[in-house]
Order: C-alpha cells, then sequence, then structure tokens
C-alpha cells in the first residue's frame, strides 16, 4: 500500500469521525465537558502548587538556625566556631552577632533599656545566625544541621528561626503528593468515559462493521475512525479544560492582586505556561487515543460477519 493512500485512509477516517461528532453535538459537548472537568482538575491543582511557590519565592531566604552560645564562651571562640561552621557544604552563610551588639540590640528594641542599666553583666551570648543553601533547606537537611550544631560542646541552645516555613513546604509535597493521585484518578476516569463512549458507539455500529469484515475489512482497519473519535474526545476535552482554566485565572486575577497589595506584593496569579498547555493537550490525546484503543480492541473482537 502506498504511502499516498495510506494517508488518504486516515484522513477520510478522520474526517468521518469528525462528521459524526458533529451530528450529535449535545451528546459530544456533554462528553467533553466530563472528559474538560477531570483534565482541569489536577491541572487546576498544579496551578495552585505553582503559585503558591511563586508568591513566595519558595522561601528561600527565610530559613534560617540562630545557634546559641554558652554564656562562659570567648568571642575569639565564636569566630573559630563562626568559621568551622562556614566551612561545611550546606550552609550558605553564617553571621555571628557578639554579646555585646545582641545586648544593644535588645535595649534598643525590647523597650526595657532603662531597666538593663542595672545590669552589672551582659547575660546575652554570642549568636551564631546560619543560613543553610537553598538545596539543603529540606527538614531532614535542617534537622542534620541542628544535630550538628547541637553536638558541640559551647552551644547552649540551637533553633531553627522558621519552623513555619518546613511546615508550608510539608504542605506543598502533600498538595504535590495529591496532586499525582489526582491525576492517576481522573487519568482512570478519563479512560472510562472515552472507553464507554466507543462501546457505544460500536453497538450502533454494529451492522456497518459486520459488513466491512465481510468484505475483507481487518480489525485494524475497522478500529481505525475508532481511534480518531477518542483522540478527538481527548484533545476537545483537553482544549476545553484550557479554556476553563484561562476563564478561572481572568476570574481570580484582580481578586488575588488586590489581596496582594494589602499584604504589600505586587504579586499577579500566573496561568498555565506553554509546556502545561503542551501537557495538558498531549495527555488528553493519549488518554483519548489509549481509552478508544483498549475499548475498540475489546469489543470488536466479538463481532464477527454473519454468514
Amino acid at each position: 500500500m502506498s504511502v499516498a493512500v495510506a494517508s488518504g485512509r486516515h484522513a477520510q477516517a478522520l474526517l468521518g469521525s469528525l462528521g459524526r461528532l458533529a451530528r450529535s453535538p449535545l451528546a459530544t459537548l456533554l462528553t467533553l465537558l466530563v472528559i474538560a472537568l477531570a483534565l482541569a482538575l489536577p491541572t487546576a491543582l498544579r496551578l495552585f502548587v505553582t503559585n503558591a511557590q511563586a508568591a513566595t519565592g519558595n522561601f528561600a531566604n527565610a530559613i534560617d538556625l540562630s545557634v546559641f552560645l554558652k554564656t562562659d564562651v570567648p568571642l575569639s571562640k565564636a569566630q573559630q566556631l563562626a568559621q568551622a561552621a562556614q566551612r561545611r557544604h550546606d550552609v550558605a552563610s553564617v553571621t555571628l552577632i557578639p554579646a555585646d551588639k545582641g545586648l544593644e540590640d535588645f535595649r534598643t528594641y525590647s523597650g526595657f533599656g532603662d531597666a538593663l542599666v542595672a545590669l552589672k553583666e551582659n547575660p546575652m551570648p554570642h549568636v551564631l545566625h546560619v543560613r543553610p543553601r537553598s538545596e539543603d533547606s529540606s527538614a531532614t537537611a535542617l534537622e542534620a544541621l541542628r544535630a550538628y550544631f547541637t553536638a558541640w560542646p559551647e552551644v547552649d541552645l540551637v533553633q531553627v528561626d522558621s519552623d513555619w516555613v518546613m511546615r508550608f513546604n510539608a504542605i506543598l509535597e502533600v498538595l504535590r503528593r495529591l496532586l499525582l493521585m489526582a491525576a492517576v484518578l481522573l487519568g482512570i476516569g478519563v479512560l472510562a468515559v472515552v472507553g464507554n463512549t466507543i462501546r457505544l458507539e460500536i453497538a450502533a455500529r454494529r451492522p456497518e462493521i459486520e459488513v466491512t469484515k465481510l468484505v475483507g475489512g481487518s480489525n485494524a482497519f475497522v478500529r481505525r475512525p475508532f481511534l480518531y473519535t477518542g483522540v478527538l474526545y481527548g484533545l476537545g476535552g483537553a482544549l476545553l479544560a484550557w479554556g476553563i482554566i484561562a476563564v478561572a485565572i481572568a476570574a481570580l486575577g484582580e481578586p488575588v492582586a488586590t489581596l496582594a497589595r494589602l499584604y504589600g506584593s505586587r504579586y499577579l496569579l500566573q496561568g498555565p505556561a506553554p509546556v502545561d498547555v503542551v501537557i495538558l493537550l498531549a495527555a488528553g490525546a493519549v488518554l483519548g487515543w489509549l481509552g478508544a484503543w483498549i475499548s475498540a480492541a475489546r469489543h470488536l473482537r466479538s463481532i464477527e460477519p454473519r454468514a
């Protein structure tokens, strides 16, 4: 079979599938809407996670540790400890806050400046302000860093100043897992919807299929238009999902911008990136094709021409 003939048959099958979908606009629209909702939900959850990360900047500069040294540790020893901490591969920067500077800041900002005049000795310890590298800011990495400083005999207390950041990142990780689960479950739902639709179409066209097989049509030839129908359903549902998300982004853009301004930010809600749109359309087309293939392969085998 020549390439031109094969291309012509594929084009004929594609146009025939488009025609059948156009002849049942309401049923086609309802099927596309179900597929669109199934594809839009995980995409919307992914956008939520992406926007949450973008709005917060992943709090890359918000995670740090305060290492409080014992009050009897001299400044020279504190400087040596700061240099030792700086040499660690997972530490981005170390700032030494001497006890005198700590007392001065406390006197300035605490509101108890007059009461501190009566103190004969400085009760403040030297403090190491440690900022880990952004790639070493996970809960496990921070706990390892905390354990490292706690083991120093000169250290009195190690405080992670941004536990709330770790909680936020843990929530985002839960949402990522939910995104994966939702994508799998809703992808199975798309397969079921497309498969059931193709099954009904095969049942409605059973006499035509029997005649085609009677004159020598193979299962692959008979299956071809149903596969195109599945791809059209999946691709159309993905396009409709993209439209639903675009409308949602447009509706929420101004309220989100207003909320950001109230917190002193100029953040604008981000829509799907081009790569996200490509993934959405590809996922819709692949799921549509796979659902149609499974259904057609299963049901066409049971249809044989009657003598």
